[in-house]
């Protein structure tokens, strides 16, 4: 879950918006702007995400996240590889941010306090977090050297990619945690890892005789 949050590439994007916003054909005071309008969003589209999480629930919110990953960076990619007209690569990626924020970026802290069972959440939360900003450090210092080797369409384009993964995750191994209590989330998961367990364990013993 963490790895595939990184792969969308919004820690890199934040890092880098004024250089990302040249590179669309923005002048450098435009960007600086633009930026600014990057932090508005977020802070708006946040606070809608934690107003629904326990409406829609978990899942229903990475569905909306990760739908918006896919179409916003698939259009900044297409935008880079047609050479669109400068203003819509920032309108394309106020998108992506807004499908970030009320999505995956609130979801994620409130899930990974939820998946754990009870003996293991306080390792289990620290060991999601340190994966989550060793991948923040690694992926956004490789973006500039991207953008010059492969240029910023192909990088928005894997992007995009890694999302239909995440699209994927959610819909079929994710569980919805909304309204259910930790130590019923910790009994039911557990026992399902027990069941899958056992029916392996079956199946080998059929396979055997």
């Amino acid at each position: 879950m963490q790895c595939s949050i990184n792969f969308h590439g919004i820690n890199a994007f934040l890092y880098y918006a004024p250089r990302i916003f040249e590179e669309a054909g923005l002048g450098e005071s435009t960007a600086l702007l633009s930026s600014i309008g990057i932090g508005v969003t977020n802070m708006i589209f946040t606070l809608i995400g934690v107003l629904l999480i326990d409406r829609l629930g978990r899942k229903q919110l990475m569905y909306i996240g990760s739908v918006g990953y896919i179409i916003s960076l698939s259009l900044v990619a297409c935008a880079f590889f047609l050479h669109w007209e400068s203003i819509a690569v920032p309108i394309f990626l106020f998108l992506f941010i807004a499908a970030h924020a009320v999505g995956q970026g609130t979801v994620i802290r409130v899930f990974i306090s939820e998946i754990f069972p009870n003996h293991l959440r306080g390792s289990g939360q620290s060991f999601g977090s340190s994966v989550h900003w060793i991948l923040a450090a690694i992926i956004p210092s490789l973006v500039p050297v991207l953008f010059t080797a492969i240029g910023a369409g192909t990088v928005f384009a894997f992007f995009a990619f890694m999302m239909v993964l995440q699209l994927l995750f959610v819909a079929f191994v994710m569980p919805e945690t909304k309204g259910i209590s930790l130590e019923e989330l910790s009994n039911t998961l557990t026992r399902g890892r027990k069941d899958k367990i056992e029916n392996i364990i079956g199946f080998n013993e059929g396979k055997s005789n």
